[in-house]
Protein backbone atom coordinates (compact mmCIF):
# COMPACT_ATOMS: atom_id res chain seq x y z
CA UNK A 1 0.00 0.00 0.00
CA UNK A 2 1.44 3.38 -0.83
CA UNK A 3 2.00 5.44 1.83
CA UNK A 4 -0.13 8.68 2.04
CA UNK A 5 1.82 11.98 1.43
CA UNK A 6 -0.89 13.31 4.34
CA UNK A 7 -2.02 11.21 6.78
CA UNK A 8 -5.32 12.76 8.81
CA UNK A 9 -6.24 11.62 12.39
CA UNK A 10 -9.69 13.02 13.34
CA UNK A 11 -11.88 12.40 16.25
CA UNK A 12 -14.46 9.92 14.86
CA UNK A 13 -17.90 10.20 14.77
CA UNK A 14 -18.39 13.51 15.90
CA UNK A 15 -19.20 16.72 14.11
CA UNK A 16 -16.48 19.02 15.22
CA UNK A 17 -13.95 16.04 14.17
CA UNK A 18 -14.56 15.96 10.36
CA UNK A 19 -15.35 20.01 10.20
CA UNK A 20 -11.93 20.90 11.65
CA UNK A 21 -10.34 17.87 9.84
CA UNK A 22 -12.25 19.33 6.55
CA UNK A 23 -11.11 23.21 7.09
CA UNK A 24 -7.03 21.55 7.53
CA UNK A 25 -7.29 19.51 4.84
CA UNK A 26 -8.42 23.47 2.43
CA UNK A 27 -5.88 25.29 4.85
CA UNK A 28 -2.99 22.55 3.38
CA UNK A 29 -3.78 22.15 0.54
CA UNK A 30 -3.89 26.52 -0.08
CA UNK A 31 -1.03 27.41 1.67
CA UNK A 32 1.35 23.84 2.21
CA UNK A 33 1.09 21.64 -0.28
CA UNK A 34 -1.54 21.15 -3.23
CA UNK A 35 -2.48 17.11 -3.15
CA UNK A 36 -4.98 15.41 -4.79
CA UNK A 37 -7.12 13.00 -3.11
CA UNK A 38 -5.34 9.81 -3.90
CA UNK A 39 -2.18 10.98 -1.95
CA UNK A 40 -4.36 11.29 1.27
CA UNK A 41 -5.10 8.86 4.02
CA UNK A 42 -7.69 9.02 6.50
CA UNK A 43 -7.90 7.54 10.21
CA UNK A 44 -10.84 7.75 12.75
CA UNK A 45 -9.47 8.48 16.31
CA UNK A 46 -11.68 7.15 19.03
CA UNK A 47 -11.32 7.28 23.13
CA UNK A 48 -11.56 3.44 24.33
CA UNK A 49 -9.19 2.19 27.42
CA UNK A 50 -6.35 1.24 26.72
CA UNK A 51 -3.69 2.67 24.34
CA UNK A 52 -5.63 5.81 22.34
CA UNK A 53 -3.53 5.48 19.13
CA UNK A 54 -1.97 2.48 17.31
CA UNK A 55 1.54 1.37 15.70
CA UNK A 56 0.91 2.32 12.48
CA UNK A 57 -1.60 5.62 12.95
CA UNK A 58 1.35 7.76 11.77
CA UNK A 59 1.58 6.19 8.47
CA UNK A 60 2.07 9.47 6.72
CA UNK A 61 4.70 11.56 5.06
CA UNK A 62 3.41 13.70 7.28
CA UNK A 63 0.98 13.11 9.95
CA UNK A 64 -1.71 15.42 11.80
CA UNK A 65 -4.08 15.25 14.57
CA UNK A 66 -7.24 17.48 14.67
CA UNK A 67 -9.70 17.75 17.86
CA UNK A 68 -8.11 14.98 19.91
CA UNK A 69 -5.47 14.38 22.33
CA UNK A 70 -1.90 15.28 21.75
CA UNK A 71 0.85 12.36 21.04
CA UNK A 72 4.44 12.66 22.07
CA UNK A 73 5.30 11.21 18.28
CA UNK A 74 8.59 12.34 16.16
CA UNK A 75 6.27 11.45 13.05
CA UNK A 76 3.15 13.92 14.41
CA UNK A 77 3.76 16.80 12.19
CA UNK A 78 0.43 19.17 12.51
CA UNK A 79 -1.92 18.82 15.99
CA UNK A 80 -5.07 20.99 16.74
CA UNK A 81 -7.16 20.71 19.93
CA UNK A 82 -9.39 22.00 22.16
CA UNK A 83 -10.37 19.61 25.03
CA UNK A 84 -8.86 20.43 28.57
CA UNK A 85 -7.90 16.84 28.95
CA UNK A 86 -5.53 16.98 25.72
CA UNK A 87 -3.08 15.43 27.56
CA UNK A 88 -3.38 11.32 28.87
CA UNK A 89 -0.20 12.63 31.31
CA UNK A 90 2.01 15.37 32.46
CA UNK A 91 4.91 14.53 30.62
CA UNK A 92 2.84 14.60 27.22
CA UNK A 93 2.26 17.94 28.35
CA UNK A 94 5.47 19.09 28.65
CA UNK A 95 6.43 17.55 25.29
CA UNK A 96 3.62 20.30 24.05
CA UNK A 97 5.50 23.40 25.37
CA UNK A 98 8.48 21.74 24.35
CA UNK A 99 7.76 21.74 20.97
CA UNK A 100 9.30 24.35 18.81
CA UNK A 101 7.61 23.43 15.32
CA UNK A 102 5.72 26.23 15.29
CA UNK A 103 2.36 23.67 14.23
CA UNK A 104 1.16 22.37 17.38
CA UNK A 105 -2.12 24.22 18.70
CA UNK A 106 -4.20 23.97 22.00
CA UNK A 107 -6.83 26.17 22.99
CA UNK A 108 -9.05 24.83 25.56
CA UNK A 109 -11.00 27.74 26.04
CA UNK A 110 -12.23 27.35 22.11
CA UNK A 111 -16.10 26.12 21.82
CA UNK A 112 -15.09 24.31 18.94
CA UNK A 113 -11.61 22.92 17.48
CA UNK A 114 -12.82 24.56 13.89
CA UNK A 115 -13.02 27.86 14.73
CA UNK A 116 -9.58 27.71 16.38
CA UNK A 117 -8.25 25.90 13.98
CA UNK A 118 -9.71 28.68 11.34
CA UNK A 119 -8.32 31.63 13.06
CA UNK A 120 -4.94 29.84 14.09
CA UNK A 121 -4.54 29.16 10.63
CA UNK A 122 -5.59 32.52 9.49
CA UNK A 123 -3.57 34.36 11.97
CA UNK A 124 -0.11 32.47 11.26
CA UNK A 125 -0.43 31.23 7.84
CA UNK A 126 -2.73 34.27 6.10
CA UNK A 127 -5.38 31.26 5.15
CA UNK A 128 -8.95 32.54 4.19
CA UNK A 129 -11.29 30.61 6.07
CA UNK A 130 -14.60 32.84 4.63
CA UNK A 131 -15.61 29.98 2.47
CA UNK A 132 -16.18 27.78 5.07
CA UNK A 133 -17.91 29.98 7.30
CA UNK A 134 -21.23 27.53 7.33
CA UNK A 135 -19.45 24.88 7.95
CA UNK A 136 -17.29 26.81 10.88
CA UNK A 137 -20.55 28.47 12.51
CA UNK A 138 -22.53 25.44 12.53
CA UNK A 139 -19.38 23.58 13.88
CA UNK A 140 -19.47 26.77 16.76
CA UNK A 141 -22.76 25.97 17.72
CA UNK A 142 -23.02 22.27 17.62
CA UNK A 143 -19.63 21.38 19.72
CA UNK A 144 -20.21 24.32 21.87
CA UNK A 145 -23.88 23.52 22.70
CA UNK A 146 -24.95 27.15 21.91
CA UNK A 147 -28.40 26.43 20.73
CA UNK A 148 -31.35 28.53 21.76
CA UNK A 149 -33.05 25.61 24.13
CA UNK A 150 -32.96 22.21 24.44
CA UNK A 151 -35.66 21.33 21.91
CA UNK A 152 -33.60 22.68 18.95
CA UNK A 153 -30.94 20.55 20.34
CA UNK A 154 -33.45 17.15 20.33
CA UNK A 155 -35.43 17.96 17.59
CA UNK A 156 -32.83 17.70 14.88
CA UNK A 157 -34.40 19.70 12.39
CA UNK A 158 -32.36 21.46 10.85
CA UNK A 159 -30.06 19.86 8.17
CA UNK A 160 -26.54 20.20 9.67
CA UNK A 161 -27.95 19.29 13.11
CA UNK A 162 -29.39 15.90 11.03
CA UNK A 163 -25.54 15.64 9.73
CA UNK A 164 -24.79 15.25 13.06
CA UNK A 165 -26.93 12.69 14.26
CA UNK A 166 -25.78 10.59 10.58
CA UNK A 167 -21.91 11.73 11.81
CA UNK A 168 -22.46 10.39 15.01
CA UNK A 169 -24.31 7.22 14.75
CA UNK A 170 -22.50 5.78 11.01
CA UNK A 171 -21.57 2.07 10.47
CA UNK A 172 -19.92 2.95 7.17
CA UNK A 173 -15.95 3.86 7.95
CA UNK A 174 -15.57 5.61 4.45
CA UNK A 175 -18.50 8.37 5.57
CA UNK A 176 -16.18 10.37 7.61
CA UNK A 177 -12.97 10.45 5.04
CA UNK A 178 -15.48 11.27 2.39
CA UNK A 179 -17.32 14.21 4.15
CA UNK A 180 -13.92 15.45 4.70
CA UNK A 181 -13.14 15.44 1.54
CA UNK A 182 -16.41 16.92 -0.04
CA UNK A 183 -16.55 19.53 2.77
CA UNK A 184 -12.88 20.79 1.83
CA UNK A 185 -14.14 22.53 -0.97
CA UNK A 186 -17.71 22.37 -0.96
CA UNK A 187 -20.61 24.39 1.20
CA UNK A 188 -21.92 22.80 3.96
CA UNK A 189 -25.24 23.66 2.36
CA UNK A 190 -24.73 22.13 -1.07
CA UNK A 191 -22.81 18.94 0.55
CA UNK A 192 -26.28 18.27 2.92
CA UNK A 193 -28.61 18.21 -0.48
CA UNK A 194 -26.32 14.75 -1.62
CA UNK A 195 -28.37 11.49 -2.05
CA UNK A 196 -25.36 9.63 -0.08
CA UNK A 197 -26.69 11.99 2.95
CA UNK A 198 -30.13 12.50 2.74
CA UNK A 199 -30.86 8.22 2.05
CA UNK A 200 -29.42 6.64 4.79
CA UNK A 201 -30.86 9.79 7.22
CA UNK A 202 -34.38 8.53 7.77
CA UNK A 203 -33.98 5.55 9.20
CA UNK A 204 -31.54 7.07 12.11
CA UNK A 205 -33.89 10.07 12.26
CA UNK A 206 -36.70 7.46 13.26
CA UNK A 207 -34.68 5.08 16.02
CA UNK A 208 -33.37 9.23 17.24
CA UNK A 209 -36.89 9.74 17.91
CA UNK A 210 -37.63 6.16 19.10
CA UNK A 211 -34.38 6.83 21.32
CA UNK A 212 -35.77 9.88 22.98
CA UNK A 213 -38.86 8.65 23.97
CA UNK A 214 -36.67 5.47 25.55
CA UNK A 215 -34.75 7.55 27.62
CA UNK A 216 -37.61 9.86 28.73
CA UNK A 217 -39.07 6.58 30.56
CA UNK A 218 -35.62 5.86 31.92
CA UNK A 219 -34.92 9.14 32.99
CA UNK A 220 -34.44 9.33 36.90
CA UNK A 221 -34.06 12.85 38.06
CA UNK A 222 -33.11 13.96 41.55
CA UNK A 223 -31.39 16.38 43.00
CA UNK A 224 -30.47 18.13 40.09
CA UNK A 225 -28.80 14.97 38.25
CA UNK A 226 -30.21 13.34 35.55
CA UNK A 227 -29.41 9.65 35.27
CA UNK A 228 -29.99 7.47 32.47
CA UNK A 229 -29.21 4.22 31.46
CA UNK A 230 -29.13 2.79 27.81
CA UNK A 231 -26.44 0.21 27.64
CA UNK A 232 -29.12 -2.55 26.09
CA UNK A 233 -29.42 -0.48 23.01
CA UNK A 234 -26.26 -0.97 21.64
CA UNK A 235 -25.24 2.87 21.36
CA UNK A 236 -21.86 4.81 21.52
CA UNK A 237 -23.35 8.04 21.12
CA UNK A 238 -26.32 9.84 22.24
CA UNK A 239 -27.82 13.24 22.01
CA UNK A 240 -26.47 14.91 25.00
CA UNK A 241 -29.35 17.35 25.67
CA UNK A 242 -32.40 14.59 25.94
CA UNK A 243 -32.39 15.18 29.43
CA UNK A 244 -32.74 19.05 29.84
CA UNK A 245 -35.67 18.80 27.04
CA UNK A 246 -37.68 16.33 29.24
CA UNK A 247 -36.66 18.08 32.40
CA UNK A 248 -35.40 21.53 32.46
CA UNK A 249 -34.50 21.79 36.41
CA UNK A 250 -31.72 19.03 35.43
CA UNK A 251 -28.17 20.75 36.12
CA UNK A 252 -26.14 17.88 35.26
CA UNK A 253 -26.48 14.49 33.38
CA UNK A 254 -25.20 11.07 34.08
CA UNK A 255 -25.66 8.41 31.51
CA UNK A 256 -24.36 4.52 30.77
CA UNK A 257 -24.11 3.25 27.21
CA UNK A 258 -22.45 0.70 25.76
CA UNK A 259 -21.36 -0.63 21.97
CA UNK A 260 -18.80 -3.37 20.50
CA UNK A 261 -15.95 -1.30 21.77
CA UNK A 262 -16.80 0.08 24.94
CA UNK A 263 -18.60 0.51 28.51
CA UNK A 264 -19.04 4.03 28.30
CA UNK A 265 -20.14 7.02 31.27
CA UNK A 266 -20.79 10.42 29.76
CA UNK A 267 -20.94 13.22 31.85
CA UNK A 268 -22.78 16.28 30.99
CA UNK A 269 -24.11 19.50 32.75
CA UNK A 270 -27.04 21.73 31.40
CA UNK A 271 -25.75 24.36 28.31
CA UNK A 272 -28.76 26.99 29.54
CA UNK A 273 -27.59 26.93 33.39
CA UNK A 274 -24.13 27.10 33.52
CA UNK A 275 -23.49 29.55 35.88
CA UNK A 276 -24.91 27.20 38.55
CA UNK A 277 -22.44 24.69 37.53
CA UNK A 278 -19.90 23.94 40.14
CA UNK A 279 -17.86 21.04 38.91
CA UNK A 280 -15.19 20.30 36.43
CA UNK A 281 -16.71 17.46 34.93
CA UNK A 282 -13.07 17.06 32.67
CA UNK A 283 -11.02 16.65 35.89
CA UNK A 284 -13.78 14.26 37.58
CA UNK A 285 -13.78 12.37 34.26
CA UNK A 286 -9.87 12.05 34.58
CA UNK A 287 -9.67 10.46 37.59
CA UNK A 288 -10.81 7.05 35.46
CA UNK A 289 -8.76 8.03 32.58
CA UNK A 290 -11.87 9.61 30.60
CA UNK A 291 -11.66 13.52 29.50
CA UNK A 292 -12.93 16.59 27.80
CA UNK A 293 -14.52 19.40 28.83
CA UNK A 294 -15.04 21.40 32.14
CA UNK A 295 -18.74 21.24 31.25
CA UNK A 296 -18.93 17.71 29.20
CA UNK A 297 -16.90 14.37 29.88
CA UNK A 298 -16.73 11.11 29.49
CA UNK A 299 -14.79 7.79 31.08
CA UNK A 300 -14.56 4.63 28.59
CA UNK A 301 -14.19 1.06 29.92
CA UNK A 302 -13.69 -1.94 27.98
CA UNK A 303 -17.30 -3.08 26.83
CA UNK A 304 -17.17 -6.30 29.22
CA UNK A 305 -16.60 -4.22 32.26
CA UNK A 306 -20.20 -2.70 31.82
CA UNK A 307 -21.26 -3.59 35.89
CA UNK A 308 -18.41 -1.43 37.01
CA UNK A 309 -19.26 1.34 34.65
CA UNK A 310 -22.53 1.37 36.43
CA UNK A 311 -21.11 1.37 39.89
CA UNK A 312 -18.42 4.32 39.09
CA UNK A 313 -22.11 6.55 37.37
CA UNK A 314 -24.36 5.59 40.30
CA UNK A 315 -21.09 7.14 42.76
CA UNK A 316 -20.62 10.01 39.94
CA UNK A 317 -23.98 10.79 40.18
CA UNK A 318 -24.29 11.07 44.36
CA UNK A 319 -20.94 12.96 44.09
CA UNK A 320 -22.67 15.38 42.19
CA UNK A 321 -25.85 15.60 44.11
CA UNK A 322 -23.97 16.23 46.97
Amino acid sequence: MTRPALQLCFHDHCFDGVASSATFLRFYREKIRALDDAQLGFRGLAHKAGALFDADVFGGEENVIVDFRYAADPRLTWWFDHHQSAFETPELKTDFEANQSGRVFWDPAAKSCTKFLARVCAEKFGFDPAPMKELIDWAEVIDGALFPNAQMAVALAEPAMQLMLLIEATKDAQLGPRLIRELSHRTLSDVLREPWIVTPLQPLLERHHKIVAQVGERLDVRGGVATFDVADLDLDNINKFIAYAKDPSALYTVSVTRSPSRSKISLGSNPWKQELRRHNLARIAERYHGGGHPAVAAISFPPERLDEAREVAKKLADELRA
